[in-house]
């Protein structure tokens, strides 16, 4: 429960602390004194956005604090969030004067999301104006499964179905991928085959170059090495010839000095080169062959490749390689992109089956929950004024699942005999809204872990036996969670367990709001003053006393 409010430097308030307690709290004051501004400050620690314009001295930073009293059942939350658990925990938010907030659990910083998930498992603050939740699916879905005892079963559900929203992302970005691959995938087919055809792998660029130059001349270099070789191997004037010959005569002066035998040797290695080129020579003669169609092969390959330099702007037989490679691995991502697909296709079958399941069984329970409803509504309702008032809840089956399973939900209302039921939205009118919602309010109550509600001005527009009624019901929800009521009904004033005012007053010619605990007397003059305004009559007192019983 809430058990204490801190506010310091925020609109109208200067600092304000207040401790509450168990049971109906019920916060009165006259219109314009602050209790809306209260609401304001609480709406923070439910993680509602911060506005520089709330701070009063726009120097300081502006501070609301609250403190609540838990139970175990939070301890999972805080060892989830590495937070400390405390069964007195404080919640804190700042706005600093540059318009930056902070949000404190327990003195430890966390981000808003935290902040808004602990606060809202801990209070609702509900406005006279805000019974329009009444028409959202979502709200409806809360009633009837609060009854159907579906909570563990709906929490289920949705994570099952958040994991199956995932599951369709990442399948619908997968199919735009391998379709955006798909548009392009014909075209890089085609160059990866191109460059598969060459067997680059096997390609020396360098020695294609040699081959064909040495095709592309073969006659004149064949012409030519006849030539050489028959220089060599003529018999009387060929160099052969001459050189063996020259070879002796220097081999017969070798004896008379060293230095023609250095001579010898160098000749004598000269004409070993010189029979090892010659053989080189002939071998190379043999080769050259002149061959058209050999030809015709090297040069078609030489202008393929030379062609795809140009094509894919390279220069290098291993970039064409690199570029080949590429192309098939994109070619491969597009063969694992088909096989991711598949499998989150069928992980998502799987999900619908299970999801099938756990829809099916929150729908019996809502079913069987529904008479239940109905009758609590219709009693509540009778009490509060609305005794021909009719109540249903029609439930219809969707070929799609949603965050509540795989039905819609539609309120049915009629506040008059004789008129078919129409949908909530439609068939309410403005004096019924408040009373309704109470109704509604006292059913989740009755279900609802939730420890502390907040009702602002939610019995406006009624009086005599209505708000009568009104009080009595708000009693009877605060035996189930601690109620706090900002309220001008004398009857609602009554029934408060506690009781508190909102004032403002002059300080150094600034208005500022506070809220002052009421004992028994200060209470029993605000009823009074409630019952007939601001001059407090002996029959209003007495009056007062009668409602306070």
């Amino acid at each position: 429960m809430l058990s204490r409010i801190y506010i310091k430097n925020f609109a109208l308030i200067d600092t304000l602390e207040v401790s509450l307690h168990n049971g109906l709290q019920v916060i009165t004051g006259e219109t314009g004194a602050g209790k809306s501004i209260i609401l304001g400050a609480l709406r923070l620690i439910l993680g509602e956005r911060a506005e520089t314009k709330s701070i009063s001295k726009s120097e300081e930073k502006s501070i609301v604090e609250t403190e609540f009293a838990l139970n175990n059942q939070f301890k999972k939350f805080f060892i989830e969030n590495d937070l400390d658990y405390e069964h007195q925990t404080i919640i804190r938010r700042e706005i600093l004067p540059s318009g930056k907030s902070r949000a404190f659990i327990n003195d430890v910083p966390v981000t808003l999301d935290v902040l808004k998930e602990l606060s809202s498992k801990l209070i609702d603050i509900h406005s006279q104006f805000e019974t329009s939740n009444l028409f959202t699916s979502e709200y409806q879905f809360k009633i009837i499964d609060g009854l159907s005892e579906n909570k563990t079963g709906i929490e289920e559900y949705q994570n099952e179905f958040s994991d199956f929203q995932s599951l369709k992302i990442q399948l619908k970005r997968l199919q735009t991928e391998l379709s955006e691959n798909r548009k392009e995938s014909d075209y890089k087919e085609f160059l990866l085959n191109e460059l598969e055809e060459l067997k680059l792998d096997d390609v020396d660029y360098e020695d294609l170059q040699n081959q064909l130059s040495i095709q592309e001349n073969a006659e004149m270099i064949s012409e030519n090495l006849v030539q050489i070789l028959s220089r060599f191997h003529q018999e009387e004037v060929g160099i052969l010839s001459f050189f063996h010959e020259a070879k002796n005569k220097l081999s017969r002066i070798s004896e008379v000095s060293n230095r023609f035998s250095e001579l010898d040797e160098r000749l004598e290695t000269s004409f070993v080169e010189l029979k090892d080129i010659i053989s080189e020579l002939e071998n190379e003669s043999e080769k050259i062959e002149i061959n058209p169609a050999n030809l015709a092969i090297l040069v078609d390959l030489n202008n393929k490749i030379n062609a795809l330099f140009l094509k894919h702007n390279v220069s290098d037989i291993n970039e064409l390689r690199q570029l080949r490679d590429e192309l098939a691995g994109e070619q491969k991502g597009a063969s694992e992109l088909e096989n991711q697909i598949a499998e989150i296709q069928d992980s998502i079958s799987k999900k619908e089956k299970t999801l099938q399941t756990l829809a099916e069984k929150l729908s019996k329970n809502r079913k069987k929950s529904v008479p239940v409803f109905i009758k609590k509504a219709e009693e509540l309702l009778k009490k509060l004024g609305l005794e021909k008032a009719k109540v249903d809840i029609e439930l219809a089956d969707t070929a799609e699942f949603n965050a509540f399973g795989k039905e819609n939900i539609q309120l049915l209302f009629q506040a008059n005999s004789g008129f078919p039921l129409k949908p909530i939205q439609t068939a309410i009118s403005g004096g019924e809204r408040s009373r309704v919602m109470l109704a509604v309010k006292k059913i989740i109550a009755e279900s609802d872990e939730l420890p502390t509600l907040i009702l602002d001005e939610i019995d406006t527009g009624v009086s005599g036996k209505v708000a009568e009624e009104i009080g009595n019901l708000m009693r009877e929800m605060s035996a189930d969670m601690q109620l706090i009521v900002i309220s001008h009904l004398a009857q609602v004033a009554a029934k408060g367990n506690n009781n508190y005012k909102v004032v403002k007053h002059d300080v150094s010619g600034k208005t500022q709001s506070t809220i002052i605990p009421l004992n028994d007397d200060e209470k029993l003059n605000e009823i009074a003053q409630l019952l007939s305004g601001s001059k407090i009559t002996e029959a209003a007192l007495a009056q007062a006393k009668e409602l306070i019983g």
